[in-house]
């Protein structure tokens, strides 16, 4: 029987996809939604995990977009020893964010587990948030990294030369991420010159995707990181069906084609560029008394 996905919305009624080939070498999914993926407790998050894992996905950062996905993330980081955090407010939910509210998320950036501050950036698809708005929490979520001295993870839809505009008027911090990449070569090729890390998801895959692979063929192997940014964008051939850490192989093997090299050599290269960018060996343990409890909350 297909797995089918717990969380509500259009995602959540749709059955994931069968499991792929394993992985021939591990890799790490950069940029997944663990909670919008239907996890809520410990026992979901470890179940996600060995389907992961099972395929050659040893690791996963999740990543949250408002203060309780934040909560959550922190906690379901203290659940389990292959999972790390990332929490930001999305710029889609900084139309009536409070100094309270930020206050919060820096606590939770703050956290050990925790190993980027994101996503954060600018999107100008949706109409959700003033572009003022958005611009003005991004430049906060900017500075909240280079106090912590960690990566920041970019959501860039439809913004390019504004994102690249507040990334030089604030200073980058030292290592940016860029969260399913979406720009074209000329695009790239600014971002690599600058420093920044590129993450491809399973748009890489996509038949009609010219300039995105363009892109992704010409950027330095040290500076590629693949993602699933789970439950959505699944990757070719399961386009519009639920994604998981698990369908990572697909994306992998897609952007393998692209560059011209071996699956074994960009899921090992992607794998070790995450440890590297987001210092996973450094993690350290769970902490059992911040982990999930049997409601999806923190533990008392």
């Amino acid at each position: 029987m297909p797995l089918t996905s717990r969380v509500s919305g259009p995602y959540g009624r749709r059955p994931r996809p069968e499991p792929p080939e394993p992985l021939p070498a591990p890799t790490v999914d950069a940029h997944t939604h663990l909670d919008a993926c239907g996890c809520v407790t410990t026992d979901d998050v470890a179940a996600a995990l060995d389907r992961a894992e099972a395929v050659g996905v040893t690791r996963v950062v999740t990543i949250a977009d408002d203060l309780d996905a934040a909560r959550w993330a922190v906690a379901a980081a203290n659940s389990d020893s292959r999972v790390a955090a990332a929490v930001a407010l999305h710029p889609t939910r900084t139309a009536a964010v409070s100094e309270a509210d930020f206050a919060e998320i820096e606590r939770l950036a703050a956290d050990p587990r925790v190993v980027a501050v994101g996503e954060t950036g600018l999107d100008f698809y949706w109409d959700h948030s003033p572009p003022a708005a958005q611009e003005t929490w991004f430049r906060r979520h900017v500075d909240l990294a280079k106090r912590l001295g960690k990566p920041l993870m970019i959501h860039d839809r439809d913004a390019h030369a504004d994102v690249l505009r507040v990334l030089r008027e604030e200073g980058a911090p030292e290592t940016v991420v860029f969260h399913c990449f979406s720009g074209d070569a000329a695009m790239a090729r600014e971002c690599v010159g600058a420093g920044y890390v590129l993450s491809f998801a399973g748009p890489v895959t996509f038949k009609n995707s010219h300039d995105l692979r363009a892109a992704a063929a010409l950027v330095p192997e040290d500076r590629l990181l693949v993602e699933t940014d789970a439950p959505f964008l699944t990757p070719h051939p399961h386009r519009g069906r639920s994604n998981e850490p698990y369908c990572l192989p697909w994306t992998v093997r897609g952007l393998a084609a692209v560059r011209g090299v071996s699956d074994e050599r960009l899921a090992d290269t992607a794998g070790r560029n995450a440890e590297r960018v987001f210092r996973l060996g450094e993690l350290p343990p769970v902490v059992p008394d911040l982990a999930l409890g049997a409601d999806g909350r923190r533990s008392p």
